[in-house]
Parts: C-alpha cells; structure tokens; sequence
C-alpha cells in the first residue's frame, strides 16, 4: 500500500501520467481485443462488453438489456450449469452489470485460471441459446422484477431517478426509460423476444474482449482466436443518435415515499461523457458539495441547518447527461422550506467563480480518483474497454486526465452558467408518506358485551 500511496501522490504533485502498456487487435470476425500486461500481482482480469445497454431497447420491450445479463449466468451448451460454479473455488470475482449504453461481464482469477475464463466466456457468446429454455426465462424474470422492487420501489428514494429520467429526457429518447425496465415489459417478454435480441446484439462484431493483468500477449491473442475466432460475426449495432435535450421551462414532479425525511432533486440536461463541458461540470461538483468547506454544505448543513445533507453531481453517459444537486431536509424542516433554501443557494453559488482554493482543492480530488482507479485490475480492464467504446482510443489515459488538468477557474464558471439555468430544470419532491391515524377502538360500557 505504501508503494501505491507513493505513486499517486507523485503523480498528482508532478501531473504525470502512468504509462499503461494497451494494445488493440481486431479478429476477422470482428471482435476487438484489448490486452495491458501487468506483472505486479499474478492475477488477470478480463471483461466482455457486448455494446448493447437499455438505450438500443424498444418502447415496449423494456429490461431485455439487464434480463439478458441474468440470463448469461444460467449456463451454455457446453456448461449447462451455474456460470459462477467453476470459477468460485478458485477465488475468483465474477460480475455483470448493464447500463444505459453497454452490458458487460467481467472476472478477476489467479492468471493461470486465464483459459477457464476465455473458454467460459466463449461458450455462452456461441452457445447460449440451444440451452435457453422457459423455465429459465421466467426464474430470470422473477429475479429482474425482484430487483427492481428492492433497488427502486422499495428502497428509500429509489424512485427519484425513475422522475428525473422519466422529464429530463423525452419520451422516445433512449434514456427515457431506466435500464432495469417496467414489470409490464418484463411479463411480456417471451422465449422468442429474447432470442431475438441475443442473436442481434450477442455477437463477435458486437463486442470487445479485454484483459489486464499477468499474462502474455502473444499467447493470450491465440487463445482468444482459439476460442471466440469462429464464432459467426453478426453486426455492430448502430449508436443512437437522438437530438440534443433542452427544456425551455421548469418542471416539477411531486412523490411520495416511506422515507423519515423530505428529500428535494434539481437536475438539468448536461453534456455526454468526454464532451465539452463533462469534466468542468465534474469540478462544480465538487465546489458545490465536496466537504464540509463547500459551499452548498456550510450554507444548508452548517450555518442554515436546514439540510441534513446535500450532494451534487454529474452524470455522465454515452449521448448525453444531467447534473444533479440533492438535499435531504433537517429533521424538523418542511420540503418548502428546504427548496427555497436550496434555489437560493445555489443562486449564490454558481455566482461567483470558484476562489483558487476551491478550484485546486477539488482538482486534486478528481485527481486521486483517477490515480485510484487504475490501481485496481478489475477498474481498469472497465476502463480501458470503456475508452476504447466511447472514444475510439483504448490509450485515452492520457487525455482523460487533460480533461481536467487543462481547465481554468473561468472555464469551470462559464461551464456552470452555461448549463445550470436556474429557471429551467427538474424538480423532484420525495416528501414522507403521511402516517396513518390510529383508531381508538370504541370504549365498552359497564356492564356491557
């Protein structure tokens, strides 16, 4: 740990860059590889990404996206099983996630458990479907159904995001509907839909295979040829191209929830990750809301007392994004009360440039991050495949770091005013459900039955 402590802070002082070896290749069926060798810990990570997310669904046809990615682990042809059973007892991390723009799978094994990944990982992109059967589409769904009570319905909040993408983006927008799909779509779905849309999206010409970590190149090359290099090629799905996202008026949508306290979301329209702005808005962010010194917190939290707590940040994806700033009510605080402090604000504060204090400060946090996330094999496998998908280069390191590093106090001003309108915007109220009354039962007279 110290080692690694070192190089970061090295970094940040100097703004060096680490020099992470990358390089590309392309099979003639399609498939790109990406392979970074690190000898420092005997262990790889690999990751598939299949360029398929909730924004290449169909109104309708909601969750494919992320029930395909339950699906995935339900076995293959030739391991018609539990995809973790033979990979758990070797002490490995396995996992999959699906977003807006992309599904991926990923694993982190000893490296010479390497071939037990890229076979596994093979068998289910060529041989999935002979072995999709109904019972497993429907215990599937269940469990995708499941999770979207515990992750959005059930939890605290958790349908906060549902309004905000819901009215930021309109409807037939990719990123109108959130990636775990509506129950409707989801009991809609039959065996023939999503075969459907794994033979489109599931494919060789549809995906990237990275690995990091200690291995060989050359030999890792062959291996992958070995494995995924007959698999039919299929088609590179198309990136969505909707028109950009402006709300000309305010909106406000009011909810409520089994929460303790009121919780008020502002959110507006943002750039798309690695776009102009992106990075600036990430610097405001951080102004806003990062640490006890910022400026939204020692006004609501600290002097005001009327916030509990209040966070702001970008979200940042594929075609585009929105920024967000939350605060949730001091006990004994109406929702009024905390929005009208809170528009007030964030009046002031996006007022004034950021002081140099605030802007180095909150540089210097972005910048341990950075360094953090390529310290870990499992990040930047995500990583360097995530370059590699939005921007083309695998090798952005680089770059990405120049996003933030090249901006000015001005740049992060100007960038706030450019896209936080304070006039325009979403507005979501989570306010707590009213408490039920209790009814005294009837008092029974003397005497009586």
């Amino acid at each position: 740990m110290p080692f690694i402590l070192s190089m970061l802070t090295l970094g940040m002082l100097h703004g060096a860059v680490p020099e992470i070896p990358v390089t590309s290749h392309q099979l003639d069926n399609g498939l790109q590889v990406i392979l970074s060798e690190d000898h420092r810990l005997p262990v790889v990570s690999v990751e598939v990404r299949y360029l398929v997310g909730s924004a290449h669904e169909k109104e309708g046809r909601t969750g494919f996206a992320h029930l395909f990615e339950h699906l995935m682990f339900q076995g293959s042809a030739n391991f018609d099983n539990e995809y973790f059973k033979p990979l758990e007892p070797i002490g490995a991390r396995v996992n999959g996630t699906t977003n807006t723009d992309r599904t991926n799978y990923y694993e982190q094994v000893p490296s010479e458990y390497l071939e037990r990944v890229l076979w596994l990982e093979s068998d289910r992109m060529e041989n999935l479907l002979p072995v999709l059967t109904q019972a497993k589409l429907d215990n599937q769904r269940d469990v995708v159904k499941n999770e979207r009570r515990q992750n959005y319905e059930d939890r605290p909040y958790g349908m906060a995001f549902k309004h905000l993408m819901n009215n930021i983006f309109p409807k037939g927008h990719p990123y109108h509907h959130l990636p775990i799909g509506s129950h409707a779509d989801l009991t809609a779905a039959s065996l023939d839909d999503v075969r459907a849309f794994f033979t489109r999206y599931y494919c060789p010409a549809n995906a990237m295979v990275t690995v990091v970590g200690d291995f060989n190149s050359v030999d890792t090359l062959a291996l992958i040829k070995r494995y995924f290099g007959s698999i039919k090629a299929g088609e590179r799905a198309k990136t969505p191209n909707p028109e950009p996202v402006s709300l000309r008026a305010a909106v406000h949508v009011k909810d409520v929830d089994e929460v303790p306290l009121p919780r008020v979301y502002m959110a507006w329209p943002s750039p798309a990750l690695f776009a102009d702005g992106d990075a600036g808005l990430d610097i405001l962010a951080s102004v806003l809301t990062d640490g006890k010194a910022s400026r939204l917190y020692q006004e609501l939290v600290y002097e005001k007392r009327i916030a509990k707590s209040v966070a702001a940040y970008q979200v940042s994806k594929h075609l585009a994004g929105f920024f967000v700033v939350q605060a949730t009510a001091a006990p004994g605080k109406s929702l009024e009360d905390l929005a009208q402090a809170l528009q007030a604000a964030l009046e002031r504060a996006l007022a004034k440039p950021p002081s140099k204090d605030e802007f180095e400060r909150s540089l210097n946090g972005w910048k341990k991050s950075f360094f953090g996330r390529i310290e870990s094999g499992l990040r930047k496998v995500q990583l360097l495949s995530g370059y590699a998908h939005m921007t083309g280069e695998p090798g952005y390191l680089a770059k990405d770091l120049e996003r933030y590093t090249s901006l000015s106090i001005k740049d992060v001003h100007e960038t706030g005013s450019r896209w936080l309108n304070l006039k325009t915007g979403v507005r979501v109220d989570i306010a707590p459900k009213p408490k039920e009354a209790k009814v005294r039962p009837s008092a029974v007279p003397k005497g009586g039955k």
